[in-house]
């Protein structure tokens, strides 16, 4: 049973998971559907937040897949030291590596479509505020220029005239549940940035690389591990008092990452 007493208000578990080794490129990318999976179909009847740092890659979406300068897209991102992928869901091409975050929030939701908007806000809202707390002069929106362009980018202003992307979210909603995603980059933003140069230009679309960057550059020292005890705090300040609708409580519960794979096995 997912929910407890606490007084007169039900408490549902929220599973916090750092995952500690990967599983694969590809894999840790499908794994996120895995979960999304497992949560649509009961295996998993609480929500989770499951946080790696990912391998060296560049995330492709479906439109680039489409581009004439793909193939050769590909062969730029992997003499970088980057492996690609494609993803599911949309967006131009993105790259992070093991200085950045990614993190998954998956939830079971009887009507998933509902909020769909209201989670980007919300979840670019907890992330910005998190950023504020490491030393980030943060905000939400597309910059012009910016690789994987999005309305709710997370960026970071470093002065009136120059911004850096710092994250990029996507959502997938399945009938009974919803997967938000995050990728951050916190350290080491130069190695991203050259990596996109040249996959952009073979994809034939424009990117400004002043736009790409890390957390670090905008608050010097921070790193990842900074942002895992941060992003908790959040958490535990913002949604479990709350959660999405304001009147949902949780208690965070974590999770070893080896348990969590007990429970739900990687395809």
């Amino acid at each position: 049973m997912p929910y407890g007493k606490q007084g007169h208000v039900m408490v549902r578990t929220l599973h916090w998971v750092e995952q500690d080794a990967s599983l694969g490129v590809a894999e840790d990318l499908a794994y996120s559907t895995t979960l999304l999976r497992a949560v649509q179909h009961g295996v998993l009847t609480n929500p989770v937040v499951r946080m790696y740092r990912p391998e060296p890659t560049v995330s492709f979406g479906q439109q680039d897949v489409r581009t004439d300068g793909y193939a050769v897209a590909t062969r730029q991102a992997s003499q970088h030291g980057f492996t690609p992928t494609v993803r599911r869901v949309g967006g131009r091409a993105a790259a992070y590596h093991r200085g950045s975050l990614i993190i998954d929030h998956i939830q079971p939701e009887d009507n998933a479509m509902f909020g769909f908007r209201e989670r980007f806000t919300y979840f670019g809202d907890l992330l910005a505020r998190m950023l504020r707390r490491l030393g980030v002069e943060a905000a939400i929106g597309e910059i012009p220029g910016e690789y994987c362009a999005g309305e709710y980018s997370v960026h970071a202003v470093r002065d009136p005239r120059h911004r850096i992307k710092l994250a990029g979210t996507a959502q997938r909603v399945v009938k009974g549940a919803w997967l938000f995603s995050t990728s951050l980059v916190v350290q080491d933003g130069a190695p991203v940035r050259d990596v996109l140069i040249d996959v952009y230009e073979a994809l034939g679309v424009e990117f400004d690389p002043t736009t790409a960057g890390a957390v670090e550059d905008a608050a010097a020292g921070v790193a990842v591990e900074d942002v895992i005890d941060e992003l908790q705090w959040q958490y535990e300040q913002q949604f479990l008092n709350g959660g999405m609708t304001g009147n949902d409580v949780y208690q965070l519960e974590p999770l070893a990452w080896s348990d969590l794979l007990d429970r739900v096995p990687s395809d």
